[in-house]
């Protein structure tokens, strides 16, 4: 896949791994994804970063990347299984990886929940700072959380980096779609319901309370 990488950018001290674990991660996720998605993955390295710094914590920037890498590649049909939520085929995509490149089990565990937890608000900024900082990253580039807290010279820089089209929005949420309307039970009790119900007027919504009715307790 053709996609035109700008300079590694180093903002504010912030700038992707020069290891060879990044190098093939990189390589492996620009020619798997979807320009929209790789640039999307990429921007949310930066956001998370510098988020990061921001707070004060302390993280394994390798880590991060990868996390922030393979967040989305559950969405492609590569790597997209017919039974798990995408955040889970994307984790276990990463976990693959790592593990075949002698990442230490406790590190893989990281990422992989900092994937498997990526659309779970709420949860993730109470953990492992790996684990809080790719759910930032997601949320500034896709929601714009925590937008303001961006100075404009490191949102044109990342953006210069890793291109935003003026279609992001739609676009994004279409990629949603895609990935996710093939198994849609998978997006029960999470965001990629919302996303199935916008696009898909004939999606109906699995009922929490109506499950809990419905089950073979009597009482």
């Amino acid at each position: 896949m053709n996609i035109d990488l700008k300079l590694n950018i180093d903002l504010a001290g912030i700038k992707i791994p020069d290891s060879k674990l990044a190098r093939e991660i990189t390589e492996l996720v620009r020619d798997t994804e979807s320009p929209l998605l790789f640039h999307h993955s990429s921007r949310v390295y930066y956001w998370g970063a510098l988020a990061g710094k921001r707070r004060g914590l302390r993280f394994d920037p390798e880590l991060l990347y990868a996390g922030a890498m393979f967040h989305d590649m559950g969405l492609t049909h590569q790597h997209s299984s017919t039974q798990e939520r995408f955040e889970v085929d994307s984790a276990n995509t990463a976990r693959d990886f790592l593990r075949s490149h002698g990442v230490h089990q406790q590190d893989v565990e990281t990422v992989w929940t900092a994937i498997a937890l990526h659309t779970t608000p709420g949860i993730p900024p109470h953990m492992h700072p790996v684990v809080a900082l790719v759910t930032a990253g997601v949320e500034m580039d896709v929601l714009g959380l925590a937008y303001s807290e961006f100075g404009d010279a490191e949102r044109e820089a990342v953006v210069h980096a890793h291109p935003r089209n003026a279609r992001f929005k739609e676009d994004i949420i279409q990629a949603f779609y895609d990935g996710n309307k093939h198994k849609p039970e998978t997006t029960f009790g999470n965001v990629n319901a919302d996303v199935l119900a916008d696009r898909d007027p004939h999606f109906t919504r699995v009922n929490f309370c109506s499950v809990i009715r419905a089950s073979a307790w009597r009482g």
